[in-house]
This record gives structure tokens, C-alpha cells and sequence, in this order.
């Protein structure tokens, strides 16, 4: 028996405060992901959406990444669409799942959380998890402020605009 489970996922997890209201938030995330995605996952060189950019659980994607110097390419489905709460997606020809949950709060700013799982992982890499989470978490991390600094830029550029 193996002493490393090849199917226990490992998870990086990372959350931001956003002073925006939720509905806003998702409709840049969720409703509008297809075209936004490349701006905040900035690891991604090459991106296809498979069925046009409306999004609906079922549509897919085709994404060429650069992780760690190799580029690695893979297909995902959205899984969960749930408008002005959650965005899940998963690799259809790698093991992952992304997820995107926002919890508004009373002051009217939305709590993103946002999950990476690498849904299984090779039994030679396993006596890497520890490094392979820090990496995943770092991941998670990077995505939550880039999604925030997006945000902030496009509020900035319509009130410029306004002005």
C-alpha cells in the first residue's frame, strides 16, 4: 500500500475584500468571464471559449497556460453558474477546479474567495504537495488581487469618464 492518496486533491484558497457591491463584481467575473478571464489569470498566452461568450453551465474553453516555464494546455467546462454568488469551473483534460464565491457583506463590499483544487495529483509528486500547495495558494492569491486591482482600474475609468 502506498502511503500517498494519488486522489486526495490538494487546494490553495485566497480571499479579498472588494468595496463593490456583488451584483458588479460577478457581472465582471461570472457574466462577463469569457472576456475578462485572460485580464486577471495573466498565466494564460492563449484563450478560446468553445461556444461563444455567453456563459451557462455546460460551455467550455480552451486555455494555453505558463506555469513554472512550461506551457500546458487544457479544455474546462463551467460546472456551476450561479448569478451573483458563485462561478466554478473544471478541466475536462487536466484535473482541476476553479471556484468563485462572493459573500456581500452589510457596508455593501463583496468578500471574493477564490479556490483552486488540483483534483488529483501523480504519485511521484506527491512527496512535493507541501510545495505544490504554496505554489497553488501563491496562485490563489495573485488571482484575488488582480481580479480587485481590474475592478478598482474600471471604476476609476468610468468616473474619469464622468468627469
Amino acid at each position: 500500500m502506498f502511503p500517498f492518496d494519488t486522489t486526495k486533491p490538494v487546494v490553495g484558497e485566497a480571499s479579498v475584500l472588494i468595496n463593490q457591491p456583488s451584483t458588479d463584481i460577478f457581472i465582471f467575473i461570472g457574466e462577463r468571464f469569457f472576456e475578462n478571464y485572460p485580464k486577471w489569470a495573466l498565466e494564460v498566452t492563449q484563450f478560446q471559449p468553445l461556444n461563444g461568450l455567453t456563459v451557462f453551465v455546460g460551455a467550455k474553453a480552451e486555455q494555453l497556460r505558463r506555469d513554472q516555464g512550461q506551457e500546458i494546455k487544457s479544455v474546462f467546462e463551467i460546472t456551476e453558474f450561479h448569478p451573483f454568488i458563485k462561478l466554478t469551473f473544471k478541466g475536462l483534460t487536466a484535473p482541476y477546479q476553479n471556484t468563485y464565491y462572493l459573500e456581500p457583506d452589510a457596508s455593501g463590499a463583496t468578500l471574493l474567495t477564490f479556490s483552486f483544487a488540483l483534483l488529483e495529483l501523480e504519485l511521484f509528486m506527491r512527496p512535493f504537495e507541501k510545495l505544490i500547495r504554496s505554489a497553488i495558494e501563491e496562485g490563489a492569491e495573485n488571482t484575488v488581487e488582480n481580479i480587485k486591482k481590474l475592478l478598482s482600474d474600471d471604476i476609476e475609468a468610468y468616473h474619469n469618464l464622468g468627469a
